[in-house]
Formats: structure tokens, sequence, C-alpha cells
């Protein structure tokens, strides 16, 4: 990957060779493998580690998820809140597992519209629930410094199953519970 960044120095007009550059391409190598780091993790058995039987059957929130991804189509950052809620149906999962499935699948490339589903699929898949509902709201580099340069805009996705898709008071109290700070 060093190599790659040495490559794209040049590429640029860049001198690698420059002292403020010579340990660039190690550096950059490094920060690619933490950002990607979701490739190596599977996010279904990390909400199989922390799952327990329970009979609570209301509502079950976590927001205001920060997260930090890559657009796969100009590897620039999108960042911003990821609102997660499923309801059970005799299982519950650890609280601080639902932020873990959110970080696996964002440190990876990504489009906001797909990572948006795949954190519902893996909570549906692991728990099992009466259904998930995922927001996410994000800002990205790709539209802010590049493009059409369009500093304030954020982009909203979200991704629903079960009691979300078919229950429109389900769904209400969703929103209106994220909007509310």
């Amino acid at each position: 990957m060093g190599n790659a960044v040495y490559s794209l120095l040049q590429g640029i007009g860049e001198d690698p060779e420059r002292e403020g550059l010579l340990m660039t391409p190690e550096r950059v190598a490094k920060s690619l493998r933490f950002l990607t780091k979701g490739y190596e993790q599977d996010p279904e058995k990390l909400l199989m580690k922390a799952l327990f039987t329970e009979s609570y059957d209301e509502m079950v929130l976590v927001k205001n998820i920060d997260l930090y991804s890559m657009c796969e189509h100009h590897m620039l950052p999108f960042f911003g809140k990821a609102h997660v809620a499923y309801i059970p149906d005799g299982k519950i999962v650890g609280l601080s597992k639902i932020p873990r499935v959110v970080e696996v699948f964002a440190r990876r490339l990504q489009v906001q519209e797909r990572l948006t589903q795949q954190i519902r699929d893996a909570i549906q898949n692991v728990l099992n629930p009466r259904g998930v509902a995922v927001v996410i709201e994000a800002t990205h580099m790709c539209m802010v410094m590049r493009g059409v340069e369009k500093q304030n805009s954020v982009t909203t996705t979200s991704a629903m199953s079960g009691d979300f898709m078919t229950s429109q008071s389900t769904r209400s109290e969703f929103l209106r519970l994220i909007g509310s700070h």
C-alpha cells in the first residue's frame, strides 16, 4: 500500500522524497488499515456474544451514535449520527453492541444507503426482533470539498423492518424519539 501512495504522490506532482513526505506512504497505509478495519470483523458474531433472554417487548433505542466512514466512490470521509432501534421478541442484546455494529460496517468503504441496510439486517438476522429501524444523518466530504461543494448538506437514509414498516404508530414513535434531544 505504501508503494501505491508513493506513486500517488508522484502522480499529483509532489516529491515523495521531500522531508515532509518521507513517512507519508507508511502513515497513509496505516491510516487506511485503521479506517477499513471493519472488513476484519463479523458484526453478527459480535451481536451473538451478548444475547440475553428477556421478556421486554418495547422499543430499545440507541441514538446519536457517532459514525465515521469513507465513501467508496471517492475514498473521502463521511460522518454523522446513527439512530438504531429494535423491538425485542424474547431476546435483547447488550447495548454497547449496537454502536459496535455501526462501527464495524462504517469502517469499510461504503455508500450510506448500504450502510443503513447492513446495520438493520445484522440486527434483524441475529436478534429476530419484531422490527428494526435505522436512520443515519451524515455529511459527505465528497459533496462538501469537491463536486457540488455544498457545505451544509446532510444526507438522511433510513432502513426499517417488521413493526417499523407495518405500524404507523411504532414508526412515528421512533421518529419522534430520534428527533428529541
